[in-house]
């Protein structure tokens, strides 16, 4: 008899995952100046990458090891200034080339997990706390449109968070549309990838690609192994992130920023709730990747309608639906006592936008932190 219960698992865990960061990704592409084109091509090379992702990983292992898009990625992606869609699709390649090497040479796997975790939750911090801000201000400049689904937002979390920023989506569409303030839509059809040649530019590659590498690393594929191994799932690290790595590598040239372990939809995927039997849930990872497939086939179209809202409208949005990553990453920054002074000083310099060199401030605040952590340690 066909179990459904994979299937279900795996269906909400890739909505949560795919709509609950939908603006996020238009915010992102916006900000490097990616076009109409550009846009869908990002959502459909990055659906595939994590169809292809899970797929194999769960097939190979027989673990039901899921991927998906860095949030946080996004995040930082979306604050950056000044960075064209060609030097950041170069440091998507770079970060992708320092996620292969990390899980080919464990001792760099290892060294990534030394750094300290609430300095780099306050380097997360630092970078998503713009967004909710920016959504605060825009909230009052355009009240009618935006105040109604801020509202709405904060009584259906009550209800259902983690389906929350899904919600307030589908609510923006239909309260924008109503107001008569939704452009107009794009004709409907098929996904395509288009292809944009890297642009390497130095000062780009140190403060987005290694930035992007570490966020990816510290927020998504170190938890994501958690999840795993909390559930007495283990699979080797190195084969993870660098399949991870490599297929960031081939989607990148098409504008998809990195995929990795996924740590939140993950869970949902991993317990009892996906099969009773640990050895059977493995097949809830090839439901979830045929999910991605599916999103990668409207991957135009999904971004055409998304496209055509207000401006403002997709920045509350995507400041909404961080205020629980932005939430998780300061209760882990400042909830010990340890490291909360350097963790301080890493979200300040990160949220400051200061850019030195060229290079911006989500780099610095971590050297920032790390050097203060390390001479806090030294004196000690």
């Amino acid at each position: 008899m066909f179990d459904l219960r994979p299937l279900s698992a795996a269906l909400t865990a890739s909505i949560i995952g795919f709509g609950g960061t939908l603006a996020l990704i238009i915010a992102a592409a916006q900000a490097v100046g990616a076009t109409q084109a550009q846009t869908a091509s990002w959502f459909t090379a990055i659906c595939l990458a994590i169809a292809v992702e899970s797929a194999v990983l769960s097939w190979r292992y027989r673990m039901p090891v899921v991927s998906a898009y860095s949030t946080a990625g996004a995040a930082l992606i979306g604050a950056s200034t000044g960075v064209s869609i060609e030097t950041a699709v170069g440091a998507f390649i770079v970060a992708a080339v320092l996620l292969i090497i990390t899980g080919l040479i464990r001792p760099l796997t290892l060294l990534v997990a030394r750094i300290p975790q609430q300095v780099a939750a306050a380097m997360l911090a630092g970078i998503l706390i713009a967004f909710p801000m920016n959504a605060a201000r825009l909230s009052v400049a355009d009240p009618v449109l935006l105040l109604p689904l801020v509202a709405f937002f904060f009584l259906f979390r009550i209800i259902n968070a983690s389906l929350a920023a899904i919600a307030v989506l589908m609510a923006g569409i239909a309260w924008a549309a109503g107001l008569g303030r939704i452009a107009e839509l794009p004709t409907l059809g098929l996904a395509h990838l288009e292809w944009i040649t890297p642009g390497f530019d130095p000062a780009v590659a140190l403060g987005l690609g290694v930035p992007l590498y570490l966020v990816t690393m510290a927020s998504q594929n170190l938890p994501g192994l958690a999840v795993l191994n909390a559930n007495n799932y283990h699979p080797p690290a190195g084969p993870l992130i660098s399949f991870t790595g490599l297929m960031s590598l081939l989607s990148a040239p098409f504008a998809a920023s990195t995929t990795n372990l996924s740590a939140i939809t993950a869970a949902i995927c991993i317990g009892p709730d996906a099969h009773p039997d640990p050895a059977k849930r493995w097949v809830t990872g090839l439901w979830y990747a045929g999910c991605y497939a599916v999103f990668a086939a409207f991957g135009a179209s999904i971004t055409g309608v998304i496209s055509a809202l207000p401006a403002a409208l997709i920045a509350l949005i995507a400041g909404l639906a961080l205020l629980s990553s932005l939430t998780g990453a300061l209760q882990l920054a400042l909830g010990r006592d340890e490291y909360r002074f350097p963790a301080v000083v890493t979200l300040t310099v990160t949220a400051s936008g200061v850019a030195v060199f060229g290079v911006g401030a989500p780099f610095w605040g971590l050297m920032a932190g790390l050097v203060v952590a390390g001479l806090q340690k030294f004196i000690k």
